[in-house]
């Protein structure tokens, strides 16, 4: 979950991304990838919520 948590942020060293490829399942980190997205956009939806009924945006 680490090595997809950086990817979103786009820093990571060469030598960590060697060792993740070489450990890694792809399927895990594309599943950890689609999870990791769901919850970003659904922290977003909810901040966006959030800020419309407190009445900032009007």
């Amino acid at each position: 979950m680490r090595a997809v948590a950086w990817s979103f942020f786009g820093v990571r060293k060469s030598s960590d991304y060697e060792k993740d490829v070489g450990r890694l399942n792809p399927l895990h980190v594309v599943i950890a990838g689609v999870i990791g997205a769901a919850l970003f956009v659904l922290v977003l939806v909810l901040v966006v919520n959030w800020v419309l009924a407190s009445g900032v945006a009007k």
